[in-house]
This record gives structure tokens, sequence and C-alpha cells, in this order.
């Protein structure tokens, strides 16, 4: 079974964490909601959520993919030494690493977006000289790094990481069971 760390600093965006959360463990992955420091997280929105593990605890190998939400300043919180440690780690071993919203900027100072075709939420990255903004793609992937714009994103970006997990019948079944394709016919 594929395990994924949705990593949870406070002032997530929780949209963005919790769409990833429910679109994984409806594909059957093993998706641990991950503090980087206490056990309850509160969201940008002051919404609280218990995690299931915390960042000490864990060893990189175990993990397929690692997550970074948005939010403020829940991606500024993200910019902690353990997160760079599990990041860089992930990176170097070719795991999947997904941000959205603010969250590529979090990235983007661990030096991981060098190079890489990325997007973001607007201002947070596209100015970045080091980095190859795509500023009209919801969802960009190069590579093992996946980047998307922001929480009206979020479903799409959570089925893209459950795809390059290799669940590509998942999310076809999740795109009908939750009525993906219906909404998207009138989304235009």
């Amino acid at each position: 079974m594929k395990k994924v760390l949705v990593l949870l600093a406070d002032g997530f965006e929780e949209v963005e964490a919790l769409s990833v959360v429910d679109v994984l463990r409806r594909g059957n992955i093993d998706c641990k909601m991950c503090s980087i420091e206490d056990e309850y997280v509160r969201g940008t929105h002051d919404i609280i959520v218990k995690s299931d593990c915390n960042i000490k605890e864990i060893d990189y190998k175990d993990y397929d993919a690692v997550v970074l939400p948005g939010g403020l300043p829940g991606a500024e919180n993200l910019k902690a030494d353990c997160v760079k440690e599990l990041i860089t780690k992930m990176n170097e071993n070719k795991k999947i690493i997904s941000a959205i919203c603010a969250a590529p900027e979090t990235l983007e100072y661990f030096n991981i977006l060098e190079g890489k075709k990325c997007t973001s939420y607007p201002g947070f990255i596209q100015n970045k000289e080091k980095v190859n903004y795509v500023k009209d793609e919801a969802v960009v992937i190069d590579d093992n790094i996946i980047t998307s714009r922001g929480p009206a994103t979020a479903l799409a970006f959570a089925l893209t990481i459950l795809g390059e997990l290799g669940c590509i019948n998942e999310v076809e079944d999740i795109k009908e069971g939750m009525l993906v394709n219906f909404y998207n016919k009138f989304a235009k």
C-alpha cells in the first residue's frame, strides 16, 4: 500500500489539506496528517485538526509522497528545519513532492524548484528567477514535483497526486463518485 504524508503547520489552508487527505483515503492510500509541532493543528480558518503523527516520529523511507498545503501563515511555518530535512531526503530519493497555493514558495525556499516547471497562488513564486513558472494550468508536474494554484484547484491537485501514485482506475472511480465529471460539464 502506498503511503503519503500531508504536513500540517499552524495556519494551513484547510480545503487544500483535507481535500488531499479525503481523496487519497478514498483511493486506498495510507495518508497520514503529520504535524510539525503539536498534535492539534489550527488551520487558517480556525478549524482544528487532530494529526495522525508528528514529523519527529516518521522515517521518510516509509513514504512515497509528501504534500504541503498552502495557507498563511501555514506555508511560512512549513519553512522549518525538520520539514527541509524531510523534503530534501525525499527529493533526493525521487519520491513525490507536492505543494499547493503558497507552499510552492516553501519548496523554492528549500531550493527544490530550481529549473522546474511549477505553479502557485498568484504572487508567490511567479517572479522567482530560478523557476519556470506556469500561470495558466491548475496543476503542474515536473519529474517528481507536483504544484497547484490554490483552494479551487485542490480537488484536481489531489486527483493528480493519486494518479501519480499509480492509481489511475481509482482516480476515474473517485471522479465519478464525487461528481467531478458532472460538475466539469457546468464549470466552463
